[in-house]
C-alpha cells in the first residue's frame, strides 16, 4: 500500500477537482513555452509558428491520452541538431521543411510501435554517460548555432555551416555584430543565466523568458527595428488559419540513405529523450505517481504524427517546462491542456504581438538551454562517476560534433562496450544476464551471475519487476565480475520507486564487498578484485 496521501482524480472528474491549480500552472508554463517554442523552430529551420503548432496539439490533443499526470509536451531544444540536419540535409529552405516532415511522420509510427510493443524501457539500454555525452553535444551545437543570431550577424554569412566552422568563424562573427541586437542579446542572456539567483524573492517566481519579452520587445521599439533594423531581426510567423493544411512530403524517400537515417535519430533520440524526462518528473511528483512509459510513448507518437502532417516540429516531455508545471502546483494531465489551451488563444487573439520579438532574444534564450546541457559542472560530475565515464562522455561529444548524434552515442556505447570487456565481462554476458530469483517466507533473494551492465540491464530490470510489492528484496552482486555506473543508479531508482510503492517493502544491494570502485561516487563501476 502506497502512504496514505489524497491522490488528484484523472479525467473530467480531476479537471473540475483541480481546475484552479491547473489553469495556473498551465498560464505559466504558456509564458515559458511560448518564446521557447519561437525560438526552437527559427533554430531549427522551421517556420516559428511551426513551434506553436506542436505545443498547441502536445496541450490539447496529447494531454489526452498521455500516460504521465505532469509532464508538458512541445518542442525541445535537444532535437534542434536533428531536425536543422533533416532540412539542410533534403535540400533546405521550405523543400527540405516540407522533406524532413516525411521522416518525422514514419518516425512517430515508429514512436507509436515502441509503444505498443512495449518498449518503454528504451531507454535503460543506453550507458548514462554516452546519454549525457550526447546532451552535453546537442548544448554546445545550439550555443554555436545561436551565437551569430544574439549577435544580430547576417545569417547569410553562417549559411551551410556547422559548429566547429562557426566556432571558427568568431572573429568573423564579431567583426560582423549588430551594436542594437547584440545589446538586447547579451541582457536577455543576462536575464536568463542570473533569473535562477532571485528565485527567493517574488518576482523571481515569474518565468525568466517572460522578463526577456518584457525587457526585449519595448528596447526594439525604442531602437525602431521594425523600420531600421534587417528584416531578420524580428519574428514573422503569419496566420495561424492560413497556414493549417498538409504540409508533409515523401519526395525524400528518394533519398533513401538520408530519409532512413533521420527516420532512426527522430525516433531513437525522441523516445529517450521523453522518457528520460518522464523518469525525471517522476521522482518530482509529490503524489509518487508513476508513469505509463508504453501509453505516453503511444500518445506522443499520435502528437507527432498530427504535427509532422501540419508541418510542427517533433515533441517530447520537455523537461524544463514539466519541471516548472510541478513546481507550480500542477496537479494533472489537465496543466498540459491548458499550456497548449493558452498558447492557441494568444496566437489567435494576439499574433501582431509575437512578430514584435527580436530573434537575438530568442537567440540568448537558447544559448542559456544549451549552457546548461553542456554546463562544466556535467564534466566534473562525470569525471567523479569515474575516468571511463568521463572517456565515454567525450567521445560521445566529439563524435557528435564532427560527424552526427547518432554516430555520436553509438561511439560512446561502443566504448563502453570495449571496456567492460577488457575488465573481464564474458562475450556471452553482453546482453544476457543470469539471474535466479528465490522466495522464503517474507524474503526475496535475486543473484546475479557474471556482469551486470547497461546491455544487459533491461532482462534484470524484468526479473526484478515481476517481484511484488511490500517484501524484503535482496540483490545478491557477489557472483558478477563488474557492474558498471548504468546499472549501479538504475538498481538505486529502483529501491528508490519499490519502497516509494510500499512501505513495508525493502531492498538491499549486497555483495559488492570484494569489489574495487573505479572511483569514490556511490555509483561508480565497481569491478571483482
Amino acid at each position: 500500500m502506497k502512504n496514505n496521501i489524497s491522490i488528484p482524480k484523472d479525467g473530467l472528474a480531476g479537471l473540475k477537482e483541480n481546475l484552479s491549480s491547473d489553469a495556473i500552472s498551465g498560464f505559466i508554463v504558456f509564458l515559458l513555452a511560448l518564446p521557447l517554442s519561437l525560438g526552437i523552430a527559427k533554430a531549427s529551420d522551421f517556420p516559428p509558428l511551426m513551434g506553436l503548432i506542436t505545443a498547441i496539439v502536445g496541450g490539447l490533443v496529447v494531454s489526452l491520452i498521455m500516460g504521465s499526470k505532469l509532464t508538458i509536451k512541445g518542442p525541445a531544444a535537444g532535437l534542434i541538431v536533428i531536425v536543422a540536419g533533416a532540412v539542410a540535409d533534403f535540400g533546405g529552405g521550405d523543400a527540405g521543411w516540407h522533406l524532413a516532415l516525411g521522416a518525422m511522420l514514419v518516425a512517430a509510427i515508429c514512436q507509436i510501435l515502441f509503444g505498443i510493443f512495449k518498449f518503454g524501457k528504451l531507454a535503460d539500454f543506453f550507458p548514462l554517460s554516452a546519454i549525457h555525452g550526447m546532451l552535453a553535444a546537442i548544448g554546445i551545437i545550439i550555443i554555436a548555432k545561436q551565437i551569430p543570431v544574439m549577435l544580430m550577424v547576417d545569417p547569410k554569412l553562417m549559411a551551410g555551416k556547422g559548429p566547429l566552422s562557426i566556432i571558427a568563424s568568431l572573429p568573423q562573427i564579431i567583426a560582423n555584430f549588430d551594436p542594437r541586437g547584440t545589446l538586447i542579446g547579451l541582457v536577455s542572456l543576462g536575464i536568463m543565466l542570473g533569473w535562477p539567483y532571485l528565485k527567493k524573492f517574488s518576482i523571481g517566481k515569474l518565468p525568466a523568458p517572460l522578463i526577456v519579452l518584457i525587457f526585449a520587445i519595448p528596447a526594439q521599439l525604442f531602437m525602431s527595428f521594425t523600420t531600421t533594423a534587417p528584416a531578420y531581426s524580428l519574428v514573422k510567423i503569419g496566420n495561424l488559419i492560413e497556414n493549417i493544411h498538409v504540409n508533409v512530403s515523401f519526395e525524400g524517400l528518394a533519398h533513401p540513405g538520408i530519409f532512413i537515417k533521420y527516420v532512426i535519430m527522430f525516433a531513437l533520440v525522441g523516445t529517450l529523450e521523453s522518457l528520460l524526462t518522464v523518469k525525471a518528473i517522476d521522482l518530482m511528483d509529490p503524489f509518487k505517481r508513476k508513469a505509463d512509459n508504453n501509453k505516453d510513448l503511444i500518445a506522443v507518437g499520435i502528437g507527432n504524427s498530427i504535427t509532422a502532417i501540419l508541418g510542427g516540429l517533433p515533441m517530447i516531455s520537455e523537461v524544463a517546462r514539466s519541471s516548472a508545471n510541478v513546481n507550480n502546483g500542477g496537479k494533472t494531465r489537465w496543466a498540459n491542456f491548458f499550456h497548449g489551451f493558452f498558447i492557441l488563444v494568444f496566437v489567435l487573439l494576439a499574433s501582431k504581438y509575437i512578430e514584435m520579438i527580436p530573434n537575438a532574444a530568442l537567440a540568448a534564450m537558447l544559448i542559456s538551454v544549451g549552457i546548461k546541457l553542456a554546463h562544466p559542472k556535467e564534466f566534473i560530475h562525470t569525471f567523479h562517476i569515474g575516468k571511463e565515464q568521463l572517456a565515454i562522455f567525450l567521445v560521445t561529444i566529439i563524435v557528435t560534433l564532427a560527424e552526427d548524434l547518432l554516430l555520436g552515442i553509438f561511439a560512446g556505447m561502443l566504448l563502453k562496450i570495449i571496456i567492460h570487456l577488457i575488465n573481464g565481462v564474458p562475450i556471452s554476458s553482453l546482453f544476457k544476464a543470469p539471474v535466479i530469483i528465490s522466495f522464503e517466507g517474507n524474503n526475496y533473494l535475486v543473484e546475479i551471475d557474471k556482469a551486470a551492465i547497461f546491455t544487459n540491464y533491461i532482462g534484470i530490470k524484468s526479473r526484478l519487476e515481476s517481484i511484488p510489492y511490500g517484501f524484503n528484496v535482496t540483490i545478491d552482486l557477489k557472483n558478477t565480475k563488474l557492474t558498471d555506473h548504468s546499472v549501479m543508479e538504475n538498481l538505486v531508482h529502483f529501491k528508490n520507486d519499490y519502497e516509494a510503492e510500499d512501505p513495508d517493502g525493502k531492498v538491499s544491494i549486497v555483495g559488492l564487498e570484494s569489489h574495487k570502485p573505479f572511483s569514490a561516487h556511490e555509483f561508480s563501476a565497481k569491478k571483482k578484485k
